[in-house]
């Protein structure tokens, strides 16, 4: 699998379109990176499916209540 993924987003709170690198190495990730349009925090969860050599990336604002 390609160590370094480049993909394009778009912001929840926008909807402006980022581009992210995805460090593979490092094993499944949760973390956050700032909009740089609307400098709000994006949430970002990746997820490495290493059966089917695959990145899974969920992203979401954070301010999504569950009840």
């Amino acid at each position: 699998m390609n160590q370094l993924q480049s993909k394009t987003i778009t912001c929840p709170h926008c909807g402006h379109h980022v581009h992210v690198d995805l460090d593979t190495t490092q094993g499944d990730q949760d973390y956050y990176e700032d909009c740089t349009a609307c400098c709000n925090p994006i949430h970002m969860n990746m997820h490495i499916d290493e059966m089917y050599k695959k990145v899974q990336l969920s992203i979401d604002s954070d301010d999504e209540q569950i009840f």
